[in-house]
């Protein structure tokens, strides 16, 4: 396809001008930390610490909300740092059990990454969650060549190779929402969500997401795809 796709006066905003800031009124951000401890300190917020003690006690039943026309849980679980990307790995069934106390707290909504281990922390999600695959939401993500550099690759080719292997670590059919991790400069984002919208047609892909997409970008995969939502990823001590 074609990268050079004409913009409106609206959209001359340069990617780098993009800020975290700029996104945080209209973003939906997936948590993306969680502790190797009791599912009360996973949940770090004040406000979190109390809907958590409070379903502890049975007072307190998890509420939803709608992210498009994918219905969540207001707390989701962020598993990458089981698979050790900041630190050493957890302890595999002390994983296993964080995860599925979440389920069991009535957490419905879990975020991996194949380059989170790489591979390991799908893995992981998936042996947790295959009892329950049915009663909750998987997002992962795909985007990283994984190759012993840090290279990008969303080349259309890549990403239906990708996939196959990504559900079958997450012992699924689909994934409920998937995400281009980050933008690859070399792939026109319109062939990487036709790619997406492919897989969509086929039932393996439920819902299209980018994470770290300049407004343009957003506006243009959206044209070929709807997006269902757009995620930031902010590194531990970012400030906003």
């Amino acid at each position: 396809m074609n990268n050079n796709r004409s913009e409106t006066a609206s959209n001359n905003q340069p990617e780098s001008m993009v800020t975290r800031r700029n996104f945080l009124t209209s973003t939906v951000i997936l948590g993306s930390a969680i502790a190797m401890a009791p599912l009360s300190h996973v949940f770090a917020s004040d406000k979190a610490k109390q809907i958590n003690k409070s379903t502890i006690k049975g007072n307190h039943k998890m509420k939803t909300r709608k992210l498009g026309n994918l219905e969540v849980s207001e707390i989701g679980l962020g598993c990458m740092n089981m698979a050790g990307n900041y630190n050493p790995p957890a302890d595999h069934q002390q994983s296993i059990a964080t995860i599925r106390k979440a389920f069991e707290q009535g957490v419905t909504f879990f975020d991996t990454a194949e380059v989170y281990g790489p591979y390991i922390d799908e893995t992981l999600v998936g042996e947790a969650l295959q009892p329950f695959r049915d009663k909750l939401k998987i997002a992962t993500k795909f985007g990283f060549a994984i190759d012993g550099t840090i290279a990008l690759n969303s080349r259309p080719e890549h990403i239906k190779k990708v996939i196959e292997e990504s559900l079958k670590r997450l012992r699924t059919d689909h994934i409920d929402l998937y995400y281009q991790h980050r933008v690859d400069p070399n792939v026109p984002i319109e062939d990487v969500a036709g790619t997406i919208k492919e897989l969509i047609q086929q039932g393996k892909v439920l819902h299209f997401g980018l994470s770290e997409a300049s407004v343009k970008t957003i506006r243009r995969a959206h044209a070929v795809q709807p997006l269902r939502l757009f995620s930031l990823n902010i590194p531990y001590g970012h400030v906003m």
